[in-house]
């Protein structure tokens, strides 16, 4: 038995494959739990050399010596078998004498695993041909017959050719169709003919050797069912090269009817193709027709809606007869969104108007006008009879979401598991301000009490840190490491920075010379803010490994990161009681974070921390008394497409400030050489917000660039930055509401949301100025910065929350802009999209009841076109100039 095993540790897979096939039965289960005990050995050991030789044949040995399905399959799919797996042509010729019913019990097993397995579909179809069982029809299985299909393309011919001698192909195809997500896979290789999977089945369908009627109702049923854009994509080729007959589309009206309503749009539009060819060639009735209209008019896709009503146009020239049935369908477009839909339907109920005898069909008509926008109404009035509106004063509401209020932070917590459990989490999540906040002081907090009940409450935490590691030859030493970094990437490594001065892998030199020098690497334009947030982390760390602090002063009592003056001022009686002495980068994060905003409460706790008589409570006092500016002297500078904003000095954040602090009282310059930024992580931008929460301008001026990037690189995700520069405190001035503006204008949707959502915040607090806003978003389009496109896309968002009124305030300083440039034809770039802005900002002055003029919008009304451009203008100016009702 041992010279089994001894062969097994040594890698001799051909040896232990003899001298299994000595053994009987009984011999091989009595060396299983040998097996198992050395399979939990090799989980724990390190992956060298000698555990990389054992995996081979200890994977073909517990395949052996079990005589359970059950078991054999748990063991072939594995995940640690998985590192140096057996050939499959050696586990069946293992598992070859087996009795046909276990062979097969155990491939069904082996294919109900999920893909993530990877069992081997070479070894899962000889199972099936060793037992004779049906194929199995699994994700796992047919996924395996679509990979091994692609990879045998080396033999030669095309995937036509591979499928066609399958003797399994009929289920295997079948299952395709049942197979969520196989459309990304299905879709790897070639586009289209014989050698893409769409061509092959198409092909092999019109060989015969598929069914044809089996395939395109699986086609249609598959698309009626959904799925992802990959799936959709894929079938639908698919059901095009099948190149149905009139019959086989008559036969399936219903199915192409769900389609046109529910569908994705690329195929509701092939559905929608399909029934006006059948419409066209009288092969569906009026009722049908109009069933199908009702839906495809509620949808939202302009494209879909126009060709809807350039069928039914052409239907009501053809059929006069069909005007009782169809124009009601048409007049269900009169409550678009879009008016240019709304006034297409309009002409052609006018068009058609004669044809409907019914009086009924024609007070339907008229009543269904009154969803029309008020310029199209009027027309209405006039041409189906339809009622005016009874003059009622307009009372507009603006809705705005409620104003979001800054939640207390809790303390610390006061068990050192429940600390180690929020930092195991953190460590994951990267967390928020609050969180990262409670953690940082509950750490120091714990030292300082017991270090030792810390550290052993951290051990589960720290174990999995990447600077734990004792393999000296692929990991820099955390010394190394913490020495050479240009800073802190994110609130995680801050952490890794403490955890691993508290478990002494950080030398005390190394700590200190951060301390007294700082970070030497100058540079990019955040790093004032960075080299603030890194300073107090390099000296709570220094502190504990030298003087631990009995806790952090610059705690925050808000989850924006501002912190209350009687609380600081209690703090720092406290540590003159302890006798603590003050770490300088805490106290200095403290002033910043106090709040100074409520005069009488500053006042007051002016005094307090006079009279405790310590330098820190007379410098407490000073700050908070002092009635300097809060903000320098700035001004918008342009730079290519963009527009900057620069300022000058704030002598107040650099005198009696550490050395790593004064930086955020400098000047910020547009021209000014940028160097390599490292700050790539958008987490730590959120704590920079609270290095400064009083002052969100001076932040906002040095994340400009970064945001401009959305709009003008077309870049994802620095727009998060938005909601909670939104929540912070201080003025918003003008590098805020240009921040706000690359929002809007971003390339993505989700960063366009995110914009909406500052701006919502910022009205919601009465601190956006809409003017300034629109003026920047006229300028910034103008330039070519921002796309009116997308700024429509996030104006209209906004509107529909509610906010019109704001909504229409900010498109009233945007749009002269890029009308006058219309007008003058000085430029014509900005000319696209301009139509779809029009439209929002007719929407919001319909909606808020504004009046009055707006420049150079008559001109571009006036125009001899039918444009979107031109009609939206003079929907706009008829908003505008439509008389208030008495």
């Amino acid at each position: 038995m041992s010279s089994l095993m001894d062969s097994v540790r040594a890698g001799r897979t051909a040896e232990v494959v003899s001298l299994l096939d000595e053994m009987t039965d009984a011999e091989r289960r009595s060396l299983f739990p040998e097996l198992k005990a050395l399979r939990k050995e090799l989980r724990t050991a390190p992956w060298e050399a000698e555990s990389r030789r054992a995996h081979p044949p200890l994977y073909a040995a517990g395949v052996a010596c079990q005589t359970g399905a059950a078991g054999v399959a748990a063991w072939i799919a594995a995940s640690d078998m998985g590192w140096a797996p057996t050939s499959p042509a050696l586990l069946l010729r293992l598992l070859g004498d087996r009795p046909a019913e276990w062979i097969a019990d155990v491939t069904h097993r082996l294919a109900q695993r999920p893909p993530s397995s990877g069992v081997p579909f070479e070894l899962m179809a000889g199972l099936v041909r060793l037992s004779g069982c049906p194929v199995p029809t699994t994700e796992a299985y047919v996924r395996g017959w679509v990979e091994y299909t692609d990879r045998t393309w080396q033999r030669g011919g095309t995937v036509l050719g591979r499928l066609r001698p399958d003797p399994h192909l009929a289920q295997l195809v079948a299952a395709l169709f049942e197979t969520h997500d196989i459309g990304g896979r299905l879709e790897w290789g070639a586009a289209e003919g014989p050698d893409s999977w769409t061509g092959a089945l198409a092909g092999l369908t019109a060989e015969g050797v598929l069914d044809r009627k089996v395939m395109v109702d699986a086609c249609v049923s598959r698309l009626l069912r959904g799925g992802t854009a990959a799936d959709h994509r894929l079938f639908l080729r698919l059901l095009k090269l099948l190149e149905l007959s009139r019959g086989e589309e008559r036969e399936r009206i219903g199915d192409w009817q769900a389609l046109a309503s529910d569908a994705v749009s690329p195929v509701a539009s092939h559905a929608q193709s399909v029934l006006g060819s059948l419409a066209l060639d009288g092969e569906l009735t009026s009722g049908q027709l109009a069933e199908m209209s009702g839906a495809v008019l509620f949808r939202t896709e302009k494209k879909l809606v126009r060709a809807q009503l350039v069928l039914l146009g052409k239907i009501l020239t053809r059929d006069a007869s069909s005007a009782q049935e169809l124009l009601p369908a048409v007049a269900q477009a009169f409550g678009h969104e879009d008016s240019d839909i709304q006034e297409r339907a309009l002409k052609l109920v006018e068009r058609h108007l004669k044809k409907a005898e019914s009086a009924d069909v024609r007070a339907e008509l008229a009543a269904a006008a009154g969803q029309l926008i008020p310029a199209l109404r009027a027309r209405a009035v006039q041409s189906l009879g339809a009622e005016q509106a009874a003059p009622e004063p307009l009372v507009y509401e603006e809705v705005l979401p409620p104003a979001p209020e800054p939640v207390r932070s809790a303390p610390a917590p006061e068990s050192v598991v429940e600390l180690a459990e929020e930092v195991g989490v953190l460590m994951a999540s990267e967390g928020d301000v609050p969180t990262f906040e409670r953690a940082l002081d509950g750490l120091v907090r714990h030292a300082h009490r017991d270090r030792g009940a810390l550290l052993d409450a951290l051990t589960a935490v720290v174990t999995r840190r990447w600077w734990n590691s004792t393999d000296t030859e692929y990991v820099l030493h955390p010394d190394d490491h913490f020495s050479r970094v240009n800073g802190v990437f994110n609130a995680a490594d801050g952490l890794d920075l403490l955890l691993a001065t508290l478990r002494g892998r950080v030398r005390t030199a190394t700590l200190l010379g951060s301390v007294q020098r700082g970070r030497t690497v100058q540079g990019c334009v955040h790093s004032a803010l960075s080299r603030a947030f890194d300073a107090r982390l390099w000296e709570v760390a220094y502190r504990l490994q030298t003087e631990p602090l009995p806790f952090l002063l610059s705690t925050p009592t808000w989850s924006t990161g501002l912190l209350e003056p009687d609380e600081l001022v209690a703090r720092l009686d406290e540590y003159r009681r302890l006798g603590a002495r003050v770490s300088a980068a805490d106290f200095a994060q403290a002033l910043l974070r106090v709040r100074r905003t409520d005069r009488a409460a500053a006042a007051e706790a002016a005094e307090r921390a006079t009279a405790l008589g310590t330098t820190e409570g007379a410098r407490l006092a000073r700050w908070l008394t002092h009635q300097g500016p809060d903000l320098p002297a700035n001004r918008s500078r342009t730079s290519g497409d963009r527009i900057l904003v620069e300022c000058g000095e704030l002598p107040e954040l650099q005198e009696d400030f550490p050395p790593e602090f004064r930086p955020l009282g400098r000047p910020v310059s547009v021209d000014r050489t940028r160097w390599y930024c490292h700050h790539w992580d958008e987490g730590i931008r959120q704590h920079w917000l609270a290095v400064l929460p009083e002052r969100r301008e001076l932040v906002a001026m040095r994340m400009l660039r970064d945001l401009s990037t959305v709009a003008v690189d077309d870049a994802r995700g620095a727009a998060a930055f938005l909601p909670p520069l939104a929540e912070s405190g201080g003025e918003a001035g003008e590098a805020v509401h240009l921040c706000l503006a690359y929002g809007l204008g971003a390339r993505h949707p989700e960063d366009r949301l995110a914009a909406v959502d500052a701006l919502l915040t910022l009205a919601a607090r009465g601190q956006l100025d809409a003017a300034r806003l629109g003026t920047d978003l006229g300028q910034l389009v103008r330039r070519g910065a921002v796309k009116p496109l997308r700024l429509a896309e996030s104006a209209r968002t906004a509107a529909t929350t509610g906010a019109n009124a704001t909504i229409w305030e900010m498109l009233r300083h945007t749009l002269p802009v890029l009308l006058a440039e219309l007008a003058t034809n000085s430029r014509t770039a900005s000319a696209r999209g301009l139509g779809d802005l029009l439209e929002v900002a007719a929407e919001c002055a319909e909606r808020s009841g504004a009046r009055g003029e707006l420049p150079h919008l008559a001109q571009t009304a006036q125009r001899r076109s039918s444009s979107r451009l031109v009609s939206q203008a003079r929907r706009l100016r008829s908003a505008l100039t439509l008389e208030a009702a008495a």
